[in-house]
């Protein structure tokens, strides 16, 4: 019983600081154009080749 004294704080805090991140990384804009980054990558091969 002592255990979950001192599982359930961690838990939550751990819960607590996972959405604080995801949060964060919203509102940075991590997620705001992610097909761009995956079509950038081939675009770039593409001028390298022309150089």
């Amino acid at each position: 019983m002592t255990n979950l004294l001192l599982l359930i704080p961690c838990a939550l805090f751990l819960g607590a600081l996972g959405l604080a991140a995801f949060l964060w990384s919203l509102n940075s804009g991590q997620y705001d154009d992610l097909d761009g980054a995956a079509e950038r990558i081939l675009h770039e091969e593409d001028e390298e080749e022309r150089d």
